[in-house]
């Protein structure tokens, strides 16, 4: 579960305000949707929930850890993907899979069996002793992917995962994405994808201008603007609040 409790951002000198005292929560057994326009807030306020950033004002909760108060534990309860897969590109991908592996402490014969099974999945075992210089944008949000979910944490937080991965993967990830939250745990992330969001998202958070605008599921949001259309409605939404 994630708790946002009047949470603030500014940036810069003349504090641009990026956040404005949002309340967000997302609960356990449930995937949840961030939608929104570019600059709006969704990475921002994923930055903040996973300790990147820190808050002005508020407190935010992952399964009922203050991430301010107690920073490590609560990135303990966190897989993250960001919106770019910058890693590091000296390593090869079997180094980097190992590094992020001791930093959650795994056991060396249980990462090597997940490893395995993910890189399996994710159809890049074959890659795994190649430097991750030589791997393409889509090889390397797949790595990242693996790096984030092996040490199997209860929270996912997702920022645009599908970007750059092929139609195969893509349903690989949107499958484990349905198994975590059916299993009673917390799947965060935020997409452009309009259908993406309408078939998986047991809720949807739509954020503009540092301000939540609507959360809900999509039939609630329908019944509200009569609308059919997910699209047609996100697009009236941010055009006129």
């Amino acid at each position: 579960m994630i708790k946002i409790e009047n949470v603030s951002k500014t940036y810069g000198k003349n504090k641009v305000k990026a956040l404005d005292n949002i309340n967000l929560e997302v609960r356990d057994g449930e995937i949840f949707g961030f939608l929104g326009p570019n600059g709006a807030g969704k990475t921002t306020t994923i930055k903040l929930i996973t300790g990147i950033l820190n808050m002005d004002e508020g407190r935010i909760l992952v399964n009922g850890i203050d991430v301010k108060k107690n920073p490590i534990e609560a990135k303990k309860q966190i897989g993250f993907v960001p919106d770019n897969p910058e890693i590091f590109n000296r390593l090869t991908g079997l180094e980097y899979l190992n590094f992020i592996a001791d930093v959650f402490e795994m056991d060396s014969k249980e990462r090597a069996d997940i490893i395995m099974k993910l890189a399996e999945e994710f159809e890049i075992k074959s890659a795994l002793k190649e430097s991750i210089n030589s791997y393409s944008h889509g090889m390397k949000q797949k790595l990242v992917l693996i790096g984030a979910l092996m040490h199997n944490p209860p929270v996912w937080i997702l920022d645009e995962p599908m970007v750059g991965l092929d139609p195969k993967s893509a349903f690989t990830l949107k499958k484990m994405m349905r198994q975590h939250a059916d299993s009673g745990k917390t799947v965060f992330f935020s997409t452009h994808v309009m259908e993406v969001a309408e078939k998986m998202c047991d809720r949807i958070g739509i954020i503009k201008g540092g301000r939540i605008i609507f959360v809900g599921t999509v039939e609630e949001l329908k019944e509200r603007k009569n609308d059919e259309s997910l699209e047609n409605i996100f697009l009236e939404l941010i055009e006129n609040e």
